[in-house]
């Protein structure tokens, strides 16, 4: 028998295996989850979630398919964290310090309180990567940021209303199209695709049974 824990879904009570994910719990509870699930692997950030432990005050982020349910969790899960988003053409804009004036002029009121990073769910420093791109420092700011999922929950605790996630995205694509060193390979391999040099072997590939697909994944050559 699994040791089970009480946990409190939307303010209900229900007593779930202590090994569950939250995402688990809830669809163990019988929660029919078709929003908000996303890759269910911690690389999509949709599953942003708030819960707080009975008998303790803070109010806890984290994503719900990453986190392991606790005796006496209480759970709520929001739709979205809103965060704006500015719209731009990567062929105009430039990479100055201008452009982050223009687009999210909004990183320029931070305070400093760090709660960007005290809530990030992969643990990234936000306020370091934020300072950076004030500075016009995009190359600091997309290494940074690379492991940001773009859930939101920084945002959502920031008092001077930045869409810290917005900004980093905007941070690596200036940083890729303008600054990074080019991947020949990768142009090169780019230019046979659109050649068609593989659409043969992808319409063999097509016509393969699954068991003889997964046999050709399980054991192919990694570089």
């Amino acid at each position: 028998m699994e040791n089970m824990v009480n946990i409190f879904l939307f303010g209900k009570k229900y007593t779930v295996p202590e090994n569950l994910t939250i995402m688990r719990a809830m669809e163990y509870a019988g929660y029919q989850l078709v929003r908000g699930c996303g890759c269910r692997n911690g690389f999509c950030g949709a599953c942003a979630t708030i819960y707080r432990i009975k008998g303790d005050r803070e109010l806890k982020v984290c994503l719900a398919c990453q986190t392991k349910v606790e005796n006496d969790m209480y759970v709520a899960t929001l739709p979205f964290f809103p965060l704006v988003k500015q719209v731009y053409d990567m062929e105009s804009i430039k990479p100055s310090e201008a452009v982050m004036m223009q687009l999210y002029p909004e990183i320029y009121a931070c305070i400093g309180c760090n709660a960007c990073t005290k809530s990030c769910t992969q643990g990234l420093n936000v306020m370091q990567y934020i300072a950076y791109a004030q500075r016009g420092e995009f190359e600091k700011c997309a290494e940074e940021s690379f492991d940001c999922v773009m859930c939101g929950v920084c945002s959502s605790r920031c008092p001077a209303g930045i869409s810290h996630p917005q900004v980093a995205m905007l941070a690596r694509r200036l940083n890729g199209k303008y600054l990074a060193p080019e991947c020949g390979h990768l142009k090169d391999r780019v230019k046979e695709i659109k050649d068609g040099t593989f659409n043969e072997l992808l319409e063999n590939l097509m016509q393969k049974p699954v068991a003889e697909m997964k046999e050709l994944y399980n054991n192919r050559e990694i570089e």
